[in-house]
């Protein structure tokens, strides 16, 4: 009989963004956390709403994004699939890379632990792989966790918002 590690019964802390550019952005994120919540993914805190131009083109509508941290007993590939599951419940269509959207959800921190696998043809990495260069998902993981430090680079959170670019910084406002 294989000996139980006991860290895996306790539930893990977990950093997630969530952003949208299209209709109620508000409403959209705020349904997620709720369903997210539902799901088995408390929310322990939630930052200040960012708004922020799209990516890559800016002529697309601004986006509203927002980080929660949380707490779950789900496995990495079982959240990725919890994640996708409200993203469609909310009404995310299959578009190209980058368009607008109702609801898109990132997992940008696991326990702290580096994951990388595949789910269903989909690559899954944990921490997400451009999180450090995002100025709408490093100012709202900041507010919620000033400690926080890159699980692969070891670099503080504060660190990482200083290497943002002064043009990067003037493009995201608090709403």
């Amino acid at each position: 009989m294989k000996k139980q590690d006991i860290s895996e019964n306790q539930a893990k802390v977990i950093f997630l963004a969530l952003g949208s550019n299209i209709g109620n952005r508000k409403k959209n994120l705020e349904k997620a956390k709720f369903l997210l919540n539902f799901r088995g993914i408390k929310i322990i805190k939630a930052s200040s709403y960012y708004e922020s131009d799209s990516w890559p083109n800016k002529n697309f509508p601004k986006y509203l994004n927002i980080a929660i941290m949380c707490t779950t007993f789900l496995k990495p590939k079982i959240l990725f699939n919890v994640i996708k599951y409200v993203e469609k419940k909310l009404g995310r269509k299959n578009t190209k890379k980058n368009y607008p959207r109702i609801c898109d959800i990132d997992i940008l921190d696991y326990d702290r632990k580096i994951v990388s696998t595949n789910i269903d043809n989909n690559c899954l990495l944990i921490p997400h792989p451009r999180l450090h260069k995002r100025n709408f998902v490093l100012f709202p993981l900041y507010e919620i966790s000033k400690n926080w430090i890159h699980p692969i680079n070891k670099l503080k959170i504060s660190q990482l918002l200083s290497n943002i670019n002064n043009k990067d910084l003037r493009t995201i406002k608090i709403t």
